[in-house]
């Protein structure tokens, strides 16, 4: 297990004083309403400063965040999802070069016979990232089958490999391909292989019924999300059970920050525990796009992706920021989140809100510059 020991920012390699007005920040859009709720880790080396918590539970401002406050992650979810397929790679039972279709016969409808796992995982495939009836689906309250019965049956935007699109239901596909080689759930796999080794013990790819069966409520620990417009109202949105149970491959996990610390730290080879093996690591935190000749050599440059992870994009400040090293990796989420992992310096940092900042994540970015900055 990944045990958290916390340090003071001095013992992290953090300066201080600015440190301190990175927080100061978060704790003052908090306080006037830009953000209802944010959550703040970072470390370095060995060392970890204890995550800082401000804002309200609930979007009426009626009870302040909870020290033990969940945050939906959303689209964080992907490399971790990534990773589970890494898992099963490293034993042998898959390869990038599969074809999907060798998984799910019924995947190669419409032009699809050619895309592979690789495709999925660095964002190649021409999948769409949302279904034409993704509303309709979620209106419905469909299973997770329904999504990769949909994307089945969907179009291509390109060829597999001739383009870079960001798409969200290459994840679905691969969290069911982990499904039918492991046998298992893809949330079970991934709560067995990579949850439980970590003590992510405050994660959960899809929330088990007893969050809220029982009394008192465990799901009230989950801070509400300011949802977007097309949202309110509806028994789908990202607040409600539907979304919160259906423990979707691409959107879905609950956690906390201090569990996505011990992931970084897995990723960094700092947690005593060998999730995946550092060649693993090495391959997934690497432009995985330099060998597709195919992919125009604009997003090969300047939009690099490895598997399952965003490199850091440096002409664009959306998200990560400004000041992050050329060899730095991470993801956001939609619902205002973003973790980056620098292995120059053996720095990470974990920033979870309950702000959408799509499409620029300008307050992400903006504290990321601080903390950035802040290592030594």
């Amino acid at each position: 297990m990944s045990e958290l020991n916390f340090s003071s920012p001095a013992e992290a390699g953090l300066n201080e004083a600015r440190w301190n007005a990175a927080c100061g920040q978060l704790k003052a859009w908090c306080e006037d309403g830009t953000l209802p709720s944010a959550t703040l880790i970072a470390g370095q080396g060995d060392s970890v400063v204890a995550p800082v918590i401000y804002g309200t539970q609930d979007l009426a401002g009626t009870s302040p965040v909870r020290d033990d406050a969940c945050f939906l992650v959303a689209s964080i979810t992907k490399p971790i999802v990534g990773s589970a397929a890494q898992i099963l790679i490293e034993r042998g039972q898959l390869v990038l070069s599969d074809k999907v279709v060798d998984f799910i016969p019924g995947f190669g409808r419409n032009g699809k016979n050619g895309i592979r796992i690789r495709h999925l995982l660095t964002h190649t495939s021409g999948l769409p990232d949302m279904l034409p009836t993704n509303v309709e689906l979620r209106e419905a309250g469909s299973p997770l089958s329904a999504f990769v019965e949909g994307t089945c049956d969907c179009e291509l935007e390109f060829a597999p490999g001739k383009g870079s699109m960001y798409q969200s239901m290459g994840l679905a596909i691969l969290g069911e391909i982990i499904h039918r080689v492991s046998g298992v759930p893809c949330a079970e796999f991934v709560r067995r292989e990579i949850f439980e080794p970590l003590g992510m013990s405050d994660s959960w790819l899809g929330l088990p019924d007893s969050w809220f069966d029982d009394s008192p409520r465990q799901a009230d620990r989950v801070a509400q999300v300011r949802i977007p417009s097309e949202q309110q109202g509806k028994a789908w949105s990202w607040n409600e059970r539907y979304w919160l149970q259906l423990g979707a491959p691409w959107g879905g996990l609950v956690t906390t920050a201090s569990d996505l610390a011990r992931f970084c730290r897995m990723m960094l080879g700092r947690s005593g525990v060998d999730v995946l093996s550092p060649a693993t690591i090495h391959a997934a935190t690497r432009n995985q796009l330099e060998e597709m000749p195919d992919v125009p050599e604009v997003a090969r440059r300047t939009k690099p992706w490895g598997l399952g992870w965003r490199l850091n994009w440096p002409a664009h400040s959306a998200n990560f920021g400004d000041f992050l090293g050329p060899r730095t990796y991470g993801h956001w989420g939609a619902t205002g989140t973003v973790l980056w992992i620098d292995p120059d310096q053996s720095a990470f940092m974990v920033l979870l809100t309950t702000c959408p900042q799509e499409p620029n994540g300008t307050w992400l970015a903006k504290i990321s510059n601080r903390v950035a900055t802040a290592f030594a």
